[in-house]
């Protein structure tokens, strides 16, 4: 089976069609047609069926069965030449999220700083699903994550540091302020500022949203958390964060929502299970798991 074969199927998948496919690797249409051709005789299967009726190229059931496990191969490959290539790097490519970095890394730091470990990070910042998606293509070594469950991705190995829950949060001299804590659907009629859509934050608010069976009214929303704090300390409006965001000094103030199962932010530490940790990498990893709340 050839490398090429694959490569050529899974942009057929994506394309749909031969003449396309032909011209973004720049053969003939001969060419894709025999490369198929070798793979469902390897398979003893069709992958793809012509539909004269409608014109067009259908995949089958097999073919995209097939595609699933193209998908794998392949990014594996990709990812094996990446970590090839950087094995003898003294660089480590590594995963921040705006508020891991912000809130939970800095305290961390000065051991890093004792071990040499500081000037070898190359960090990357961006919010945990892009650097999840970027740890699972080969382009980072290493990241801190957020999520709202345990992390157990295919091929991942990652271990949990520390939870936090999410509360409501409201300027000092708003009336919620006064409480302990709320019901969420008691908010229905708060405005609110909340993180950007690349934050895990918002899927947790819309969740409880849902729960609460109100739509919420957004006044604003950033991927400045320092922003968002600022305007709710201004009491021009609420948010929903956790709570390690929230610092001494920040002029808020943390009310816990009522009722079972509330979303909690989970923070892991996660690499891929195929690379061959460096000393320097392992003794990163060790430091950061060594450095457990939960």
């Amino acid at each position: 089976m050839k490398i090429k074969d694959l490569e050529y199927f899974q942009q057929l998948i994506k394309d749909q069609n031969f003449s396309k496919v032909a011209q973004h690797f720049g053969v003939s249409q001969p060419t894709i047609t025999m490369a198929i051709q070798r793979l469902e005789r390897d398979f003893d299967t069709t992958f793809f069926v012509r539909d004269h009726v409608h014109r067009e190229l259908r995949v089958t059931t097999t073919g995209r069965q097939f595609a699933n496990h193209v998908d794998l191969i392949l990014n594996e490959l990709r990812v094996a030449h990446l970590e090839i290539a950087r094995a003898n790097s003294t660089k480590i490519r590594f995963g921040l999220p705006p508020i891991i970095g912000n809130y939970y890394f800095p305290p961390l730091t000065p051991r890093l700083m004792r071990h040499q470990l500081m000037p070898a990070l190359e960090t990357y910042e961006h919010g945990s699903k892009e650097l999840l998606k970027m740890l699972q293509d080969g382009k980072l070594d290493m990241a801190l994550l957020g999520s709202l469950t345990p992390l157990k991705e295919a091929r991942l190995k990652a271990q949990e540091l520390a939870r936090f829950p999410f509360q409501v949060v409201v300027g000092t001299d708003h009336p919620l302020a006064k409480q302990a804590t709320v019901d969420f659907a008691a908010l229905k009629d708060e405005q609110f500022i909340i993180p950007d859509t690349e934050f895990f934050h918002d899927q947790a608010f819309k969740q409880m949203c849902r729960r609460a069976h109100f739509r919420p009214h957004i006044l604003y929303r950033t991927a400045d958390i320092h922003v968002i704090k600022a305007m709710v300390s201004e009491n021009l409006g609420i948010t929903f964060l956790t709570s390690l965001a929230i610092e001494p000094g920040d002029g808020v103030k943390q009310v816990q929502v009522n009722g079972p199962d509330l979303p909690i932010f989970h923070l892991s530490v996660t690499m891929r299970e195929t690379e061959e940790l460096t000393p320097r990498k392992q003794e990163l990893w060790d430091l950061l798991t060594r450095h457990t709340t939960s």
